[in-house]
């Protein structure tokens, strides 16, 4: 038998093995974090440089749809934002020579995409024509795009595709330009408040229920959600009836949502390789607001009637960038400066000065319905003299005023020292201001909305979480007699005050909201804008610190929940046989919890550098012995 000669090792060789792979472990962690945090920055593997494909919306054209037709064009709607999202993914996997090459985009991603288009404009066309008895014309000029793609990347957040320095203004350089309609006589001065928080729930998806029901990522970006908690594609309005909700009265389970608003610091978010989030080009941490206004206000020329239940608005533009500016109508400032508005840039805050981004609803309903085909045309604005147009009448006007803790971002050296911040957006709208967008669905219900209206007409400021305690004055306000009574040092001590209607007095104890009406212009020509006076002017100079739902239809003004027609629809439906299944035709795109928790921080470089260490210390520990 042969001797085994191989020698066992001894206990220094062993420490001397295990120090080596503490120092091989610990180095694979550093590089691994080292790698995801290079690619933090962007929420993309693949950059499309700054490309932008500019396509026609097919929606806006189609302001008569009949109800039949309404699930197969909502379908095709969705489907057609789904292509161009595809056409962005393509642009992002080529290489910089390949985008240059009209050949090739033209070849491989801008024809294809028209075919598509076309298909998807065509099944539209049928199915309303086919509940019509005919066809509309002119869509199919609404097939072809256009491609953009830059020489020279630009410089700014998210990977290449915005914002950049340009979109961001000194507050202090603009002029105050605030401007409220005149009251007339009769006006509904009146105001009431309903508090929702401030998603401190962390309810966010890239779904929209009112464009595009029934189908996942609709939205093709990330919405806050406060208000009702069951809001997705594919809430019924039977869903948002009995759903909980966010608002302190609980009467309200109407929704509100808007895109989220992100700084460009790098940081992973739950979303980054989702649909919605990082493959679409939004990227960055998510801010939670640091408050959340909703204030319904009056008509400066008279009474306002009571919201339909079920009521769906859509105030601004997501597609601005490439629609044009007729429909944006967000407006953004900064505390203590809300006599200045801006439309289309976002605002450098003074020192101690917090970011305040204002949507103010139409205010003007037809009578008649709930929503319509492009999602616009069933409400409308009022006049610079706050009446409506004909056949509608006045409502009362959603004011959504929400303030974020944001420093002014370092254009000089790109955000790298205090990162930009912008809202979430379609890809090729590049996260402009001017696509900033609210969503409202009145799931208010019918008594808290008559108490709405009366306080409105009679011209009272009323806080909808302390309308249910009624106006009960306290009799005795200082309780002046028994002072022999010490064992009870507590009874001369009264309730919270109230105010003149018996409401608590819990405001949000900031700047004024927004309860006064700027030129609440002809439809969203003018920046619409939220006019709380300036009361206390902060430095001059900005912060530079380093620091599927159903069909909609028309119903009654006092139609019931569980009498609603509508039923939820399959999800892509009628998509196209032509085309595959993309990620946003499958589950809802749902983040619940905070999405403030970060796939790639750095703790695992911090634990592989401890390793290193202990492996260097234990490595020259055993060579002394020998």
């Amino acid at each position: 038998m042969r001797r085994n000669t191989r020698r066992r090792p001894t206990g220094p060789r062993r420490a001397t093995f295990a120090a080596i792979a503490l120092i091989l472990g610990g180095s694979g962690l550093v590089a691994t974090n080292i790698y995801a945090s290079a690619t933090e920055g962007d929420g993309t593997s693949a950059q499309d440089g700054g490309a932008t494909i500019d396509c026609p919306d097919v929606g806006a054209e189609l302001t008569q749809v009949p109800d039949a037709a309404r699930t197969d064009v909502d379908n095709e709607l969705a489907a057609l934002d789904g292509q161009i999202t595809e056409a962005y993914k393509q642009l992002r996997a080529a290489t910089p020579e390949q985008r240059q090459d009209t050949g090739f985009t033209d070849g491989s991603i801008m024809n294809p995409l028209e075919e598509q288009r076309g298909a998807s404009i065509e099944r539209i066309a049928v199915a309303i024509g086919n509940a019509a008895g005919e066809r509309p014309e002119g869509l199919e000029a609404l097939a072809g795009c256009e491609l953009s793609v830059p020489e020279e990347q630009p410089e700014g957040g998210q990977g290449g595709n915005g914002p950049v320095a340009a979109d961001f203004v000194d507050i202090n350089t603009i002029q105050p330009n605030v401007q409220a309609p005149p009251a007339g006589e009769g006006a509904s001065q009146g105001t009431f408040t309903t508090s929702c928080g401030v998603n401190e729930n962390g309810l966010f998806n890239s779904d929209n229920v009112i464009v595009a029901p029934g189908v996942t990522n609709g939205a093709h970006h990330f919405h806050d959600y406060i208000g009702n908690q069951a809001n997705n594609a594919f809430a019924s309005d039977e869903d948002l009836a009995a759903a909980d909700t966010s608002c302190e009265n609980q009467g309200d389970k109407s929704t509100y949502y808007w895109p989220v608003l992100r700084l460009q610091n790098g940081t992973q978010e739950q979303d980054a390789n989702s649909p919605g989030g990082g493959i679409e080009g939004n990227a960055g941490e998510i801010v939670t607001p640091k408050e959340v206004t909703l204030t319904f206000q009056g008509s400066p020329t008279g009474d306002v009637t009571a919201m339909p239940r079920l009521l769906r608005i859509i105030t601004g533009d997501a597609k601005a960038f490439v629609n044009g500016t007729a429909n944006a109508n967000a407006s953004w400032s900064c505390t203590g400066l809300e006599d200045r508005q801006l439309k289309d840039k976002y605002p450098l805050c003074p020192e101690g000065s917090d970011v305040v981004r204002t949507f103010k609803f139409q205010s003007c309903w037809d009578g008649r319905n709930i929503d319509s085909a492009n999602h616009r045309t069933h409400v409308a604005f009022a006049a610079a003299d706050g009446s409506c147009p004909g056949g509608f009448q006045a409502i009362p006007q959603l004011v959504q005023r929400i303030v974020y803790d944001v420093d002014a971002p370092s254009l000089d050296d790109g955000g790298r020292t205090t990162p930009l911040f912008a809202v979430d957006s379609f890809p090729e709208q590049l996260h402009k201001p001017v696509t900033d967008h609210g969503d409202f669905i009145n799931v208010f219900d019918e008594a808290l909305m008559g108490e709405m209206v009366d306080c409105i007409n009679e011209g009272r400021e009323c806080d909808a979480g302390a309308l249910p305690q009624e106006p009960e004055q306290p009799e005795e306000p200082q309780q002046p007699e028994e002072p022999q009574e010490p064992e009870q040092p507590q009874e001369p001590e009264n309730p919270a005050p109230t105010d003149d209607d018996g409401g608590q007095t819990e405001q949000p104890a900031t700047e004024a909201p927004a309860t006064e009406d700027p030129a609440d212009e002809a439809p969203n020509t003018e920046a619409p804008a939220d006019e709380a006076p300036a009361d206390s002017a902060p430095a001059d100079e900005p912060k530079t610190k380093a620091t599927a739902s159903p069909t909609r239809t028309a119903v009654a003004p006092a139609e019931e929940v569980g009498t609603a027609t509508a039923t939820p629809t399959p999800s892509q439906a009628a998509v196209g046989a032509e085309q595959e299944a993309p990620a946003y035709g499958t589950a809802p795109q749902t983040a619940g919890g905070s999405l403030a928790d970060t796939g790639a921080k750095l703790w695992p470089a911090a634990a592989g550098a401890v390793l290193v260490i202990v492996g260097i210390v234990l490595l020259r520990q055993m060579r002394r012995r020998v």
